[in-house]
This record gives structure tokens, C-alpha cells and sequence, in this order.
């Protein structure tokens, strides 16, 4: 069992910036993969961006120069640094820990205002 809990969303302006944090608990040893995805309104939920537990990192083209994806794998926690934020970024925004299983947290919601 791994749980995540993410925090950090919230209502800014375009142009700003916003970092969310995702914490996992419980059976850690086993996570190997770590991302984060979005969904807005009436989407399906996408891949913003993967850290694998070595470091190897992937970005979705929309966001690729803007927002980067940090993990310390001593403290079980993946960030995504959110720079040059657009109002098109809105969503809810899940954290994800892949073992043989798939985990996900709670979501989090980030405005971006024009």
C-alpha cells in the first residue's frame, strides 16, 4: 500500500509561479516510478511530467521549459516547480506512484488566471 498526498495548488496569476509538493507513505521500497498528471474540465487526465527513481525525467511538450519535476527519494517526495504558468495550465493535478501497482493521490487544483 502507498498513499500520496499532494499540496501546494492554488490561484495565480499568468506568468506566475507555483510549486507542488506530493509525500508518499507507507510501502515506499516499492515505488519505482513518480509523476504528475492533470486534468482539467472535461478532459482526460494527461501526463505532465515522470521521474523514474534514478533520475530519468519526461516532460509533455506543453510544458517542457516551464515547469520542472524534482524527487528526493530519501524523503519519498516528488515536486513540480510550476515557472511562466498560462491560464490553459487550470487543472487538477494528481501526483503518481507506480510499483506493481498504480497509486494516486487525492489531486490538487491549480487556477491560472489571465
Amino acid at each position: 500500500q502507498v498513499q500520496l498526498v499532494e499540496s501546494g495548488g492554488g490561484l495565480v496569476q499568468a506568468g506566475g509561479s507555483l510549486r507542488l509538493s506530493c509525500a508518499a507513505s507507507g510501502s515506499i521500497f516499492s515505488i519505482n516510478d513518480m509523476g504528475w498528471y492533470r486534468q482539467a474540465p472535461g478532459k482526460q487526465r494527461e501526463l505532465v511530467a515522470t521521474i523514474t527513481r534514478g533520475g530519468r525525467i519526461t516532460y509533455a511538450d506543453s510544458v517542457s521549459g516551464r515547469f520542472t519535476i524534482s524527487r528526493d527519494n530519501a524523503k519519498n517526495t516528488v515536486s513540480l516547480q510550476m515557472n511562466s504558468l498560462k491560464p490553459e495550465d487550470t487543472a487538477v493535478y494528481y501526483c503518481d506512484a507506480q510499483t506493481i501497482y498504480d497509486y494516486w493521490g487525492q489531486g490538487t487544483q491549480v487556477t491560472v488566471s489571465s
